[in-house]
């Protein structure tokens, strides 16, 4: 076995979602027993569709954002086609480079940056049988995901994670060619095949001696950006900061923003930054997948915290009449509808990839 491998099945970041949470689910009953309802979920994040499990539109759900904080984002419905586009393009004042992503998506599947008509055109020509959305290149040079909570009836709330993005980067070597440094990095090599089709115009260049190369700005890590636990930089400001934020989007109490920002500092003054997507229920407090600071256990206590944190809120706001559960029948079906668009979305990315 190599060690690349070896890696993959000791790291957790690697690991399928079913075996991750695999151990927890014994305390997922134990919840919905204690809540006297397996749908006590969705009462959280009563202001989205869902509470934000996943299959929540990601445009409905950006435009419950102050609008100083929201990057400017089309809705494309499916069908739509180039010509369609570029006058709501034109008309919102959006500049390429461009970022397109499904309207609903998960793990940063199929979420691209585009550099022009051409590139646009090919992308919905792939993938235009399914909802988009388009969104302004925020270039920022720093993202990082906070993970917030508030008990309805409190005025405060808590930030349970920060996670610091680094995006994938090679360095030149003034000899070897993007490809050949792509597949000599410990990590990139990991990603490869995403890696060299989004770099697929420039993998023979040379970078210069120590020039940092920036192989993809999608802070997912399944397309290879590391997650770094920033868990030391909460403080009182931060906190304050997401309150504030907090108080001004309905219905939401739980979950992870994805922000970029210039600096740190100017974010903690809520300036220079735009949160780029709001996450619900399904949400991850991803620093855990920084393995240099925790193990797997620390990792699944996090989550079982995190999934405390859900009971709490839900049957709190079912105290409060802000929130309902739904029952056992609607859940099945949300269940399989998640399945049936998981596999349209593959399918589509997969015939798309094979006629390339």
């Amino acid at each position: 076995m190599g060690i690349g491998n070896l890696k993959k099945i000791t790291n957790w970041e690697y690991w399928p979602s079913y075996v991750f949470y695999g151990p927890l689910l014994p305390y997922a009953f134990y919840l919905a027993i204690k809540a006297r309802s397996v749908g006590f979920f969705s009462a959280v994040n009563p202001g989205i569709e869902g509470s934000g499990n996943g299959l929540e539109s990601k445009y409905k759900t950006i435009q419950m954002l102050p609008s100083n904080y929201c990057p400017i984002t089309i809705y494309v419905e499916k069908g739509e086609n180039i010509q369609d586009i570029l006058p709501k393009i034109i008309a919102n004042n959006i500049a390429f480079p461009i970022i397109i992503k499904p309207d609903i998506g998960f793990r940063g599947l199929l979420v691209t940056k585009i550099k022009d008509e051409i590139e646009l055109s090919a992308y919905l020509n792939k993938y235009n049988s399914i909802n988009l959305i388009i969104q302004e290149f925020v270039d920022y040079q720093h993202e990082c995901g906070l993970f917030y909570h508030r008990i309805p009836g409190e005025k405060t709330g808590k930030i349970t994670s920060v996670t610091l993005k680094k995006y994938l980067t090679v360095i030149g070597d003034g000899n070897s060619t993007l490809s050949k440094l792509i597949m000599n990095n410990e990590r990139a090599k990991y990603y490869s095949e995403t890696i060299s089709e989004i770099n697929k115009d420039r993998l023979q260049m040379i970078p210069i001696l120590k020039e940092e190369v920036v192989l993809n700005i999608i802070g997912n890590h399944s397309k290879g950006t590391q997650f770094m636990n920033g868990n030391h930089l909460i403080n009182s400001e931060l906190t304050h900061f997401l309150d504030h934020l907090n108080a001004e989007i309905d219905g939401w109490y739980y979950g992870r923003i994805d922000v970029k920002y210039n600096n740190f500092e100017e974010l903690l003054k809520g300036e220079n930054l735009k949160i780029i997507e709001v996450n619900g229920i399904i949400s991850e407090p991803t620093h855990i997948y920084d393995s240099s600071t925790g193990s797997y256990f620390k990792a699944l206590k996090s989550i079982k915290n995190h999934w405390k944190l859900i009971y709490l809120i839900g049957v709190k706001n079912k105290k409060l009449n802000k929130g309902n559960y739904t029952n056992l029948s609607y859940l099945i079906t949300i269940y399989f509808n998640y399945k049936k668009y998981l596999k349209k979305v593959n399918t589509i990315n997969a015939n798309a990839i094979n006629t390339v």
